[in-house]
């Protein structure tokens, strides 16, 4: 039997109520920390992801991605950790080879399920989760990116291995529209805080602020808005850009400014260095002094562990990532002052 509830977010009195918006491995890093610590965490998930394991379940069942939706429900549970392994394995050989099996589980219940709440619902019970997570729509749509050669790219997977843009990405937006869910406004509307990134600003970030009443929710909201710098620039997306360009595109979409943002200040390795210039990356320059009205905390944020792609996985992945434990700590110091 499918878990059902009434509502997936609830106020929790006493609590900060903190919603991270995003997708991703940034997210997934952010959730891992925030959630040991006493708050109330919603996170809104964009689904708009259509490469790998999730884009062929899309492509062959029509369900909604579930790539991000399940990275956000392993870093919140508090499951054994069996669970969250079996979630997190991807297949290495046969027929199987590349998908993630927490993706297949979540497209198997979306077929059985009288509604995609119930999914969730379903996988939040099974995984026991310190939180909730808010697909930020229900609607199936596809990101779309136009740059300022006058190129469009469709589709999500398209847009991220773009590698070879030299052209600024002028716009992003939803084909077709997509309403918001209730939930994620609801959550939007109670929060004190509301935590962007790290992540890639177009893929991860900004796909969910152009969803149709999200903007305006935002912008209606009294909430405080922590904006974590990523640690490098993205070849094709944000290449050459500083800490104050991502911080400026975002605010585009916002429709409101950014009031703090925390930008690592440890050193990355020579190691890592050398492989993200290989790429055409490189380090995002701190340049976030000539924003006055920006309270920037800078800290080292960066995990010690480098993460290397595996022979099952079909796209790319960063080898640099911010540590959960250490945004966790700069993150709580921040809501609880």
């Amino acid at each position: 039997m499918l878990v059902s509830s009434q509502s997936v977010y609830s106020t929790i009195e006493l609590m900060q109520n903190v919603v991270v918006i995003g997708g991703g491995t940034g997210t997934f890093v952010v959730l891992s920390g925030l959630k040991q610590y006493p708050i109330h965490i919603s996170a809104v998930v964009t689904i708009m992801d259509s490469g790998g394991s999730t884009g062929r379940l899309r492509d062959q069942y029509g369900v909604v991605p579930p790539g991000d939706l399940r990275q956000c429900l392993v870093a919140l549970s508090d499951a054994p950790d069996l669970w969250r392994r079996l979630f997190l394995y991807r297949f290495e050989k046969g027929d199987f080879k590349g998908h993630n099996f927490g993706n297949i589980l979540l497209t198997a219940l979306e077929q059985i399920a009288p509604s995609y709440q119930e999914v969730i619902d379903t996988a939040e019970y099974i995984l026991q989760t310190k939180g909730d997570v808010i697909p930020v729509t229900f609607d199936k749509v596809h990101l779309c990116a136009k740059y300022e050669d006058g190129d469009i790219l469709e589709t999500e997977d398209l847009i991220d291995t773009a590698f070879h843009k030299k052209s600024r990405i002028k716009e992003v937006y939803l084909k077709p529209r997509a309403k918001a869910n209730e939930l994620a406004l609801k959550a939007i509307s109670q929060a004190n805080y509301i935590i962007l990134g790290p992540g890639d600003v177009y893929t991860s970030l900004i796909p969910n602020l152009v969803v149709d009443g999200i903007k305006k929710q935002l912008a209606q909201s009294k909430a405080k808005i922590i904006y974590i710098v990523n640690l490098m620039t993205k070849q094709g997306q944000t290449s050459d850009f500083t800490a104050l360009d991502h911080i400026e595109v975002l605010e585009s979409y916002l429709g409101r400014k950014v009031d703090i943002v925390i930008i690592n200040s440890s050193k990355i390795s020579k190691d890592a260095r050398g492989y993200y210039e290989e790429f055409g990356e490189k380090i995002v320059e701190d340049n976030v002094e000539g924003r006055k009205d920006i309270k920037a905390v800078r800290a080292d944020v960066i995990s010690k562990t480098s993460f290397k792609k595996s022979d099952a996985d079909e796209v790319a992945r960063s080898l640099q990532r911010h540590d959960p434990q250490k945004l966790a700590l700069v993150l709580s110091d921040i809501i609880n002052s």
